[in-house]
């Protein structure tokens, strides 16, 4: 029986040589080679994160970053599956739930954002960052801006996944750096996407390799970032928790204790 080191190992192995043979498909346009090996990508990743983050309580942050996983494997696969006509709106809305779990995960780390600062020795909410929310609000409508002209019927669905994909992307910045590059990957490998379907003037030599190699690595650093912050969250979400119950002690409520690598609610 392999032990969860070893695991580790054997997986993340088994991912590096998955995605080489993927990528390396796609360069030389063998394309069921492409499809067939891109159905093994996040699975792969998805055992790492078990095996890595193997001690219960996983955690929210890790349960909902699995989630966003299985629907990312099903955006990978199930439109393979389905006629050519419905095969996009099918790998949107898979991908659609995959940012949804997504940012249901990052959430609580929102108030460490890069668009919002937590006020120093204060209770008081946190205030935007002008800064990140230009630079996301503005990474947001450049992409909309670019695609509406050719979105036609698809514009609003379009929008509704600008915003989601640019919002998991903003909250990963919360969690640690890891996960905020890796959201930012993503990010880009999807804004990929959507220039190559709405747009004209998009023209990328491969295309698809650079979508898939954006994917995999962002996929791989927000789930290896994640593992990092529930390995290293413990201590730190011990210490807020300590410290909180002194000050809640002389309002009568009970201390709230943080699942592992999650940050404790109001800070």
């Amino acid at each position: 029986m392999l032990t969860s080191s070893r695991s580790t190992r054997v997986l993340a192995g088994l991912l590096v040589a998955t995605s080489a043979v993927q990528l390396g498909a796609l360069v030389t346009s063998s394309i069921r080679l492409a499809d067939v090996t891109q159905w093994f990508l996040m699975p792969l990743l998805a055992g790492w994160v078990l095996a890595a983050a193997s001690a219960r309580p996983r955690g929210r942050l890790v349960r909902l970053t699995l989630a966003a996983l299985a629907a990312s494997w099903l955006g990978d696969t199930v439109p393979d599956l389905v006629p050519s006509s419905s095969s996009f709106l099918v790998m949107v809305g898979f991908f659609l739930c995959a940012q949804l779990c997504y940012i249901a995960a990052f959430w609580p780390f929102r108030a460490r954002s890069a668009v919002r600062s937590p006020r120093p020795g204060s209770s008081a909410r946190p205030r935007w960052r002008p800064a990140g929310a230009v630079a996301y609000g503005g990474a947001l409508v450049a992409l909309v801006v670019a695609c509406a002209p050719g979105a036609g019927s698809l514009l609003i669905p379009t929008v509704v996944y600008g915003v989601c994909l640019v919002s998991m992307a903003a909250l990963a910045t919360g969690v640690n750096g890891r996960v905020a590059l890796g959201g930012a990957i993503f990010l880009v490998s999807d804004s990929l996407i959507a220039l190559h379907a709405f747009t004209s003037w998009y023209a990328v030599p491969q295309h698809g390799f650079w979508v898939m190699l954006t994917y995999v690595v962002g996929q791989a650093l927000i789930a290896s970032g994640v593992v990092a912050q529930r390995r290293g969250g413990t201590s730190g979400s011990a210490d807020r928790a300590t410290s909180g119950s002194a000050d809640r002690a002389t309002s009568g409520r009970p201390p709230i204790v943080a699942a592992e690598g999650d940050p404790v609610p109001g800070t």
